[in-house]
């Protein structure tokens, strides 16, 4: 599918926002029908309320908490979105690149 970009308007703020063909791609490959309808800031802020209103206190984390671990094949630092376990080895980006691609 061919995708190019969008000027969209917020439903909170009303301004003007680009929906970037990359986002277009994006939304498609997940199953998103329909265009966003607010703005990065409002759907943040949106975001922020509904928890808030859920009971969970502070922000709501946009980033991945990273963890340290030595690589398995080459020794080198490896940073993970999850805590290792010393029962399975852990891979560094290259050298996880080559033990998937021989799977």
């Amino acid at each position: 599918m061919n995708f190019t970009d969008k000027t969209l308007k917020c439903r909170d703020c009303g301004q003007e926002f680009v929906f970037s063909a990359a986002e277009q791609e994006l939304f498609a490959s997940v199953g998103h029908e329909h265009d966003p309808s607010r703005c990065q800031s409002c759907r943040a802020a949106r975001k922020e309320r509904q928890a808030a209103a859920a009971g969970v206190r502070g922000p709501v984390r946009t980033t991945r908490e990273m963890h340290e671990a030595t690589c398995a094949a080459c020794g080198a630092k490896a940073e993970l979105p999850f805590i290792p376990r010393n029962d399975r080895p852990v891979y560094c980006r290259p050298c996880y690149a080559k033990v998937r691609a021989h799977r």
